[in-house]
């Protein structure tokens, strides 16, 4: 295990609260943590997977099982699950590392992580911990995950900006950011790849693989960090065709 991720020993719940909000125009509220990062220039999905897919149907399809092999998850990694949910990935991921693995279960949904924590409890995995994210920031120890997880979440990421900046750190040496997403216009479930590739790179973040995947209702993109992380104030904002705007 890698850095801070060490000190998740068990099943923790971390609780984070924002401290302080910025209205906007539309009377939604920013944490004050993401004022320095500029607003995505894209309409707001709140609808997850969990909403129109079982875990028996995604089985059903393979969809973990091809997912993971696509993200050559192996024995005695250290994943972390973002948006986790009520664990879907996490428990599989969790059976994939192993016993010498661990997996960060991620999620800015309380209720959410507390059902989390009685399944882990339930079924005694000991190789998952649990923590609170923030919309800005998904909390993330540093130097810590050869893979970070962003499946069919990320076009809910309202403050996508500013939680890709904060992600960076997290990863290890040759760490990846895996992104399963659905091919879908903005606010429908999804995101459209190009749209997807341009806020990462306009970050820093470098695509290594991309892969349509009907089979699984989505695509797979694997992207890894490029030679510097973009500072925020350079943060170039892209618009839905997937350019700089």
């Amino acid at each position: 295990m890698k850095g801070g991720a060490a000190a998740c020993v068990a099943v923790l719940v971390a609780i984070t609260a924002l401290t302080g909000c910025d209205m906007l125009g539309d009377g939604s509220a920013r944490p004050d943590t993401a004022l320095e990062f500029p607003l995505p220039d894209r309409p707001l999905s709140t609808e997850s997977v969990s909403q129109f897919s079982t875990e028996t149907a995604r089985d059903e399809r393979g969809e973990a099982t091809k997912v993971m092999e696509m993200a050559d998850i192996a024995p005695g990694m250290t994943v972390a699950d973002i948006g986790a949910g009520e664990g879907y990935y996490t428990v599989r991921l969790a059976e994939r590392v192993g016993r010498a693995g661990r997996v960060l279960a991620q999620d800015i949904d309380r209720d959410a992580l507390e059902r989390l924590g009685s399944r882990v409890e339930r079924e005694g995995l000991e190789n998952i911990s649990i923590k609170l994210g923030r919309a800005d920031d998904p909390q993330l120890p540093v130097d810590s995950f050869d893979r970070i997880f962003l499946v069919h979440v990320y076009h809910e990421v309202t403050e996508p900006y500013a939680f890709l900046w904060r992600m960076w750190p997290a990863m290890a040496e040759g760490g990846e950011i895996i992104v399963v997403e659905a091919e879908r216009p903005i606010g429908q479930r999804g995101i459209p790849h190009a749209l997807l590739f341009c806020e990462f790179e306009a970050v820093g973040y470098q695509l290594v693989e991309f892969t349509e995947k009907p089979d699984i209702e989505g695509y797979f993109a694997r992207f890894s960090r490029g030679d510097e992380r973009t500072e925020p104030s350079r943060i170039e904002v892209c618009a839905n065709a997937g350019a700089p705007a």
